[in-house]
């Protein structure tokens, strides 16, 4: 079996929903091994939330694919943590990792006890990750944020829409940003444990890392006094740069061009080839000032012919196109199915569910996806009894005193 690139590093999460989860995937798909920490009293929000398979009533807070898809490889124990003696098994548990992940609001976890300074304590180099809307620091730290939310604070959203509509958040992708942000941060903090022997603090702004995506958007406004505006599918420099119409049923076909010499080769494969000649469109600029009139030229051609026809043609010459996938043509795509883009994995309720893999593709430490989410509680023999080393008799008074739930 191939070495993993973070073999041997233990993480501890107590985040829920999207971020902190996302980001505990991304680093167990690199081999780290992830205990995620719930309670009954407080159930991951995604347990209860988007498409359900099977009879809710029966396979209960086990029946949500989002929740699957969001904790891949994840072991779970339960440990109430508005118990004294639950916070006293969450530090025990932490003793024995390298890494502590949460996404409550600032200073939540201080007041259970479970601070960074309280966790320093029991494990001096532990590496504590806090993500938060907008980060600790600031007069907006104990604001509440969704990832609607921090799209818009970020900047995104007011830049993401057509310029006569409405600014579009991104929904819940803004977290998964947010996400392989904060996986990068904890990267580099392992890195940096690894030289010098100490661990440190990650005070991590969701809004922040999106509003880094948009880095020279925002660096416009104090360059030319300028606030940049939506403007589509559009871009600022090239042109053509959109989505096409093709032949089918709500069918697209996305086209950019960046080049005088991948226009002339659109042009000949439109069997326009005088295109590239004409004054309107001969330089970058020119098309770009006459990109609405392009557009609709290029919009008389592509209706007539499928979206993976036009795609094949355009890049046989160079030129970037490709077709807009609905998920059913993503799932079958040869390209995604040589890429092994998606697996299936067994849930115990759920049965064989398709999965996404990591983009990454390893030549000496694969990345690997090897269970499904952890059904709620899993793991607690296990931690509690073997990792943790309770007596049956602790562990059994321990969940009839409702520390472990």
């Amino acid at each position: 079996m191939p070495e993993k690139a973070l073999k041997g590093i233990k993480i501890v999460n107590f985040g829920w929903v999207y971020a902190a989860p996302y980001c505990s995937m991304l680093l167990s798909f690199m081999g780290a091994d992830v205990v995620k920490v719930e309670s009954r009293l407080r159930v991951d929000q995604t347990r209860r939330t988007g498409v359900f398979v099977g009879d809710g009533a029966t396979v209960g807070l086990e029946s949500s694919p989002m929740f699957n898809n969001i904790n891949l490889n994840s072991k779970g124990v339960t440990i109430n943590l508005k118990n004294p003696k639950g916070i006293e098994l969450a530090k025990r548990l932490v003793a024995e990792c390298d890494v502590v992940m949460e996404n409550m609001r600032p200073g939540v976890m201080d007041k259970l006890g479970l601070g960074y300074e309280d966790l320093k304590a029991v494990k001096p180099d532990i590496i504590m990750l806090s993500m938060s809307g907008f980060g600790s620091k600031g007069p907006y730290g104990h604001y509440a944020g969704y990832a609607p939310v921090f799209a818009s604070f970020g900047g995104g959203a007011y830049l993401t829409g057509y310029s006569d509509g409405d600014p579009n958040t991104g929904s819940g992708v803004m977290d998964l940003r947010a996400g392989t942000a904060a996986a990068f941060a904890v990267l580099s903090a392992l890195v940096y444990r690894n030289r010098t022997g100490e661990g440190q603090y990650i005070d991590l702004s969701c809004s922040e890392s999106v509003g880094v995506l948009v880095g020279p958007e925002l660096l416009e406004y104090p360059l030319t006094g300028r606030s940049p505006e939506r403007c589509g599918n559009e871009d600022v420099i090239m042109a053509p740069h959109q989505v096409y119409r093709c032949k089918g049923d709500d069918k697209w076909v996305s086209i950019a061009v960046a080049t005088d010499e991948e226009f002339a080769a659109l042009c000949k494969v439109m069997g326009k080839p005088e295109l590239a000649e004409d004054p309107a469109y001969a330089d970058r600029y020119s098309r770009w000032e006459n990109r609405k009139e392009l557009d609709k030229i290029i919009s008389g051609w592509t209706p007539g012919y499928s979206h993976l026809e036009i795609t094949r043609m355009l890049q046989a010459v160079g030129v970037a196109a490709a077709p807009s996938f609905t998920a059913e043509e993503l799932v079958s795509d040869p390209h995604t199915i040589a890429r092994e883009k998606f697996i299936t994995v067994d849930h115990p309720t759920q049965g064989k569910k398709w999965v996404l893999t990591p983009p990454w593709k390893f030549s000496e430490t694969p990345a690997t996806i090897e269970k499904c989410c952890p059904v709620i509680g899993e793991d607690n023999d296990h931690f509690f009894l073997d990792v943790l080393g309770l007596s049956q008799e602790e562990y059994a008074i321990l969940k009839e005193e409702k520390a472990i739930e």
